[in-house]
């Protein structure tokens, strides 16, 4: 019987999961993704093939650790999980060739937008490859238009960069990191330089909406509050690479 094409990505999402919970883990440490054992965080005893497997091990365990009976968290069990949520989304809307693509882009920027949200950090191994890919995705469906996705490389990375230091002229401190400027020269890639104004307007209301949810939680805003914008950049990229920019019916 024949396999369709497009259940392979939803079949390894859990493995891609599991491997993206550990980058998030030790981001700190990249060394450590490559060349660390997964152990448990309460007795550090390291875990054997029996407990990495993902989400069936967890589920197994009841959420605990074989050794020592501590609770091991619903962190890789939800990063798992939202890797296949990822590439369910994925080959709903996108068929052929880009399915992968999509899947490599989507769990790349699952990532990015957890490792923001909990570090104020988006690490160059994750955002800079971004550049290439998305350029040779697009060079392979439509080399036709490539110089519009340089040119969104260019364009999203001196906006970032402009941003920044009208901030820090203003405020005098730094609002922005550098990675939110690759980060956004990295969604140009995907989405060419038409695409980069929906990705700044979907990521700004997201984060607007994220800000008064934080308000109402702690009883009022401070202009000092960080606010991770890399994470809903992510959000931004993705939804643009999936639909398209936004349009506004005349």
């Amino acid at each position: 019987m024949d396999i369709p094409s497009w259940i392979w990505p939803i079949a390894v999402s859990p493995i891609i999961g599991s491997f993206l919970g550990a980058v998030i883990k030790r981001v700190e440490e990249p060394h450590s993704i490559v060349l660390g054992r997964s152990s448990c965080e309460s007795c550090h005893a390291t875990l054997g093939p029996l407990d990495l497997v993902p989400l069936v091990s967890w589920i197994a365990l009841r959420g605990r650790c074989r050794r020592c009976g501590s609770r091991i968290g619903l962190f890789y069990p939800a990063i798992e999980l939202a890797a296949v949520f990822v590439a369910v989304w994925v080959v709903s809307v996108m068929d052929g060739e880009l399915i992968w693509a999509s899947c490599i882009l989507g769990w790349t920027l699952l990532a990015l937008a957890v490792i923001d949200w909990k570090h104020f950090l988006l690490p160059d191994f994750l955002t800079l490859p971004l550049i290439p890919f998305g350029l040779f995705v697009i060079w392979l469906s439509q080399p036709s238009v490539l110089p519009h996705y340089v040119a969104g490389v260019v364009a999203g990375f001196v906006l970032i960069v402009l941003l920044r230091e009208i901030y820090r002229r203003l405020r005098g401190r730094e609002g922005m990191g550098l990675g939110d400027a690759k980060l956004l020269a990295a969604a140009g890639a995907f989405v060419a330089w038409e695409g980069l104004p929906s990705v700044i307007l979907i990521s700004s209301l997201a984060a607007l909406v994220a800000a008064l949810f934080q308000a109402a939680r702690k009883g009022g805003l401070s202009l000092t509050d960080r606010m991770p914008f890399g994470t809903f950049l992510c959000f931004g990229t993705w939804l643009v690479w999936l639909y398209g920019p936004l349009t506004f019916a005349t």
